[in-house]
């Protein structure tokens, strides 16, 4: 009798499983093929919110810029761990096709992959083969590229319900079919073309809307954030960072407070004022508030800037803003009077905290000025401020929360700024590991000397001021003094309730990649001497290292595929100190390397960098070397570095070019050959007599430089 029930009741079970299995064929036969655009426009169309939200309990793809709302970049994967990080290798490799920098975070949903490169070029890749799906070249006009301070960069896309969004470097927001490439709809973010405004962030969605900033405070613009409706590129707000003309009716009261701390005599309305919002931006969807992190004035000198002093609102300040309104609702100002460049436009993490036994909402942050900030997320009061690097400009910050600031701040003479301009940590990503409690970014210091520069006018181009030729506005003098600080780059761990570093590891050089850390007890990063490395994120210890020759800036990401665990990161040497300086012997080339247990296919060969020998033999008069000093200062040396001093980058420097191409350097000044690459043409900016002058510069400093026999 029991073996008869037994068997009565396993008989139902197995046609249950049978009518199952029949039905699993069916739909296994039913579903699109992975990486058709059925299957790409079904699982995009799965981004929104809830998408986001859902994805972050277990985190298999990389949905989203900082891969949550709150930007942690900590994966729970943990497949990949201190244990096993040994044997990850080489799955593929994609090329991106660009020789400038690359600085992107590349997406991933269900194994497809959307990955920009310079230019704003958009990549979506299957990540199950490593080959292209499509590509969008936004055609950005290479003459564009003089209006950017920083190379043709562009930090990545931005997903929702089917769509990819791209800002170009030009100042566009176009929208893209997933499935596709194919263009949407598009948008002119520029409400000024007058105005030489860029965009090299990546656009972030919130509430359907997509939201993006802008670029160009070393030129003169005001800095604005604007939301776009995410399905018809409908214009839903604009949020402005400093006060416009007060001769006309202020936007909002925000605007209003702002005003109060400008001084007009300094015209800030002419001079653009700055505060860019060209990188941060992250969301809270329990406070329903959205934060954004603004940049430097414009220009950098307070004195021309706003001569009577005051803070200058918002400048170099994390805003927290009502996301469905655009409005204002709390802001703190982390370098008040900015003179420096200390943008505040660096990564925002946030966090939950217990402080003095209680727990706390809040943002991590380490901008450009060298103080790691935790800050209350609900209201913007400020918790505590310690420095992660040597800095000169402040001693600390009082109970405020303001700076306590050295007399050698504002000096109007040369000073060593510490850190300078590049920052003791710029936009490359922070991540943040719940499990040590400790936040990991790349720390830096690039020696700069800046004086200020007394004969400053707005939009003027005399020699001598910074790349004022090409139409930056500092106001201040660079390295009229040589800087007596010393470079380096480090890896560091920060603890933000002690607020103490917890380990460190040395880089080779400034300007080292952005950082992801995971559940693995991982953190991994890539290095400007173009190693790709894995560290266990409790201690510190180098675990795992991949030689990949090229220097990395861009953070890696890592998801899940058909339940293996990869990491992938985009490279391209680049940025603004890409762009005439390098920590290796190779060639930047524009890739995605993408590693995952067991994987053996060998690193792709990489070019040599195409250095020539110093130059010689120009002919140039000894007498014109000061003034083509000056030029040079005016119209190269951002782009090119000093003439046989500097490596270059992914602009060669001039003292290592065929000496024929200084000789003849009127022919690549004016309307050369560089230009479709996106070189300036000095057209009607640089005379006969000018160009002779740089030439002797060049040749004059190599000449210097030589070792004598």
């Amino acid at each position: 009798m029991h073996a008869y029930l037994s068997r009565g009741r396993r008989a139902p079970i197995r046609a249950a499983a049978l009518l199952a299995g029949a039905l699993a064929c069916q739909m296994a036969l039913a579903a699109p093929p992975k990486g058709s655009p059925e299957h790409i426009a079904a699982v995009t169309a799965q981004v929104d919110e809830r998408g986001v939200r859902a994805n972050a309990a277990r985190t298999a793809d990389w949905p989203a810029y900082g891969l949550d709302y709150a930007e942690t970049r900590h994966s729970k994967l943990a497949e990949i761990d201190a244990g096993n990080v040994g044997k990850l290798g080489l799955a593929w490799t994609y090329n991106l096709e660009s020789t400038r920098g690359v600085e992107a975070t590349p997406l991933v949903v269900d194994g497809i992959m959307y990955v920009t490169a310079s230019w704003s070029v958009v990549h979506a890749v299957d990540v199950r083969t490593g080959k292209r799906l499509w590509r969008y070249d936004p055609k950005v006009p290479r003459e564009y590229a003089q209006k950017g301070c920083c190379d043709v960069v562009n930090r990545g896309v931005a997903l929702y319900r089917g769509k990819v969004f791209v800002g170009t470097f030009d100042g566009r927001l176009v929208a893209l079919d997933a499935a596709t490439g194919k263009p949407v709809w598009e948008k002119d973010t520029v409400e000024d073309r007058s105005r030489p405004y860029t965009v090299t962030g990546a656009p972030r969605v919130i509430k359907g809307k997509v939201i993006i900033g802008n670029g160009g405070a070393e030129y003169g613009v005001r800095g604005y954030l604007t939301a776009y409706d995410a399905e018809t590129g409908e214009q839903k707000w604009r949020w402005y960072t400093v006060p416009g003309d007060p001769s006309k009716p202020f936007e909002n009261e925000a605007m209003v407070k702002a005003a109060k701390t400008w001084d007009p005599a300094g015209q800030w309305w002419v001079t653009g004022g700055g505060g860019t919002a060209w990188n941060s931006i992250a969301y809270d969807p329990e406070l329903n508030l959205m934060y954004v992190g603004t940049g430097n004035g414009s220009p950098w000198n307070h004195r021309k800037r706003s001569p009577a002093g005051g803070d200058n609102l918002y400048l170099a300040s994390i805003v927290a803003l009502d996301p469905d309104t655009g409005k204002y609702v709390w802001h703190y100002q982390e370098t008040p009077g900015d003179n420096w460049d200390y943008t505040s436009v660096q990564d925002m993490i946030l966090t939950d905290l217990t402080l003095d036994g209680k727990k706390r909402k809040v943002i991590l942050h380490a901008p450009k000025n060298g103080f790691f900030f935790v800050i209350d997320r609900t209201n913007g009061k400020f918790i505590s401020a310690k420095p992660f690097t040597e800095v000169n400009w402040a001693t600390g910050y009082d109970k405020n929360g303001r700076p306590i600031e050295t007399p050698l701040a504002r000096s109007r003479e040369a000073f060593d700024s510490v850190p300078g301009p590049f920052g003791g940590h710029n936009w490359h990503a922070m991540s943040f590991n719940p499990k040590t409690g400790l936040a990991y970014f790349p720390v830096q210091n690039v020696p700069l000397n800046l004086a200020e520069d007394k004969d400053w006018r707005f939009n003027e181009n005399k020699p001598g001021q910074p790349q004022s030729g090409t139409g930056w506005n500092t106001g201040m003098l660079v390295n009229t003094q040589a800087p007596k600080s010393k470079a380096f780059g480090r890896l560091v761990a920060w603890d933000p309730v002690r607020q103490k570093e917890a380990w460190r590891q040395e880089y080779a050089s400034p300007w080292n990649g952005g950082t992801l850390t995971t559940a693995g007890n991982l953190v991994f990063a890539g290095t400007a001497d173009g190693r790709f490395a894995a560290y266990s994120a409790d201690k510190g210890e180098k675990l795992w290292e991949a030689p990949i020759g090229v220097g990395m800036v861009a953070p890696p990401v890592t998801y899940e595929v058909d339940g293996r665990q990869y990491v992938s990161i985009a490279v391209g040497w680049g940025g603004v100190f890409g762009l005439f300086q390098r920590a290796t012997d190779k060639h930047g080339l524009g890739r995605v390397y993408t590693f995952a247990l067991g994987a053996d296919k060998p690193l792709p060969e990489v070019p040599a960098y195409p250095q020539g020998e110093l130059i010689s033999g120009v002919k140039y008069d000894p007498a014109h070397i000061p003034e083509g000093t000056k030029l040079y200062v005016s119209n190269c040396v951002f782009c090119h570095g000093v003439p046989g001093i500097d490596k270059g980058g992914n602009i060669p420097n001039l003292g290592y070019v065929p000496s024929r191409d200084i000789a003849n350097l009127g022919d690549f000044v004016w309307g050369g050959p560089f230009v479709k690459k996106g070189m300036p043409d000095f057209t009607g900016k640089l005379s006969a007599d000018d160009v002779e002058k740089i030439k002797a510069f060049i040749q004059g400093t190599a000449d210097a430089i030589r070792p004598k026999p």
